[in-house]
């Protein structure tokens, strides 16, 4: 009897240890030169991810070095988030510029101009540079622009990076930003921590769609971006995580989780998530979307305040 107790424990502890729920965090447009240069030439979100040791993946828009007057120390930045041992680099095109608006001649130069500094910087620090993001996650507005781009793209030999999750921090940073910058502290803690439960509210959605089609929990992939509210918060959604089980990845491994590689049905312009891209039927993707979290109280709250 005692012996089929422990073989039962062990049976459920390697039950648990499968079902380990785990994410990989990728941030989109750094380095964020603007805010480095308003913080005193310091990066809180680098020292955040590198004090926790966070694994991320970064997409970099090279832009952004030339967007302020500092560009020796914008360079230095972009060096520091390279070189930082749990950084993977991708590219995320120079300029952020929408595939399906400059078309595929202006795309490749995009690509190929976004990667001049940062691969010579990877290859510094003995780091590939295999990864690409579509800025605003717009492969193109049709099957033909999503082809051609992804045919140049593996010409170059450059994988496409998918997302599972995201909360919109992009827009939620800007209301953020107007209230610490009008030193409403009280409004801006408030909506960081509407930030969280967001945030945590789409894990939570997009948890049960994978589970539902795959059976199983999925290695997911979370894209954030470089900016205020995350560097504020990103320890806060880090806490959140682990009460909630999750494990903290490179998204080298996430890419391993063969639900990255099954066919993609979306082939539209809007910048939705993978889960809801191998959705075959419109008409159910469409209402799953729907029914899902929704940032519109963000949104109507920025929109009153302007």
């Amino acid at each position: 009897m005692y012996r089929l107790i422990c073989l039962f424990c062990l049976f459920i502890s390697t039950v648990k240890a499968n079902a380990q729920k785990e994410v990989a965090f990728t941030i989109d447009d750094v380095p964020n030169t603007s805010l480095f240069y308003n913080e005193g030439f310091k990066s809180r979100l680098l020292e955040e991810i590198d004090s926790m040791q966070l694994p991320v993946a970064i997409f970099i828009n090279e832009q952004l070095i030339y967007s302020t007057d500092s560009i020796a120390k914008n360079l230095n930045l972009l060096n520091s988030w390279i070189k930082t041992k749990e950084v993977t680099v991708g590219n995320h095109a120079f300029s952020h510029a929408m595939y399906s608006a400059v078309g595929l001649d202006s795309f490749k130069t995009e690509v190929l101009k976004g990667e001049a500094i940062s691969r010579e910087l990877a290859n510094r620090y003995h780091k590939p540079l295999i990864y690409f993001r579509f800025p605003y996650n717009d492969l193109g507005m049709n099957a033909r622009q999503h082809k051609e781009a992804a045919v140049f793209l593996r010409s170059k030999n450059y994988v496409i990076t998918p997302f599972t999750i995201q909360c919109e921090d992009w827009m939620i940073t800007e209301l953020y930003e107007f209230y610490k910058s009008h030193h409403r502290m009280a409004d801006a803690a408030r909506t960081g921590r509407a930030f969280i439960q967001k945030t945590v509210a789409y894990f939570e959605y997009i948890e049960s769609l994978t589970s539902q089609k795959v059976g199983r929990d999925v290695k997911q992939i979370y894209l954030m971006h470089d900016n205020l509210l995350e560097a504020d918060w990103l320890p806060a959604i880090i806490r959140a995580l682990k009460a909630k089980e999750y494990s903290f990845i490179s998204l080298d491994d996430a890419m391993q989780d063969p639900v990255y590689s099954q066919k993609v049905y979306y082939q539209q312009k809007p910048g939705i998530s993978w889960v809801y891209r191998w959705m075959e039927n419109e008409e159910q993707r469409n209402e799953i979307m729907h029914n899902g979290p929704k940032v519109l109280d963000f949104e109507s709250e920025l929109k009153n305040l302007k």
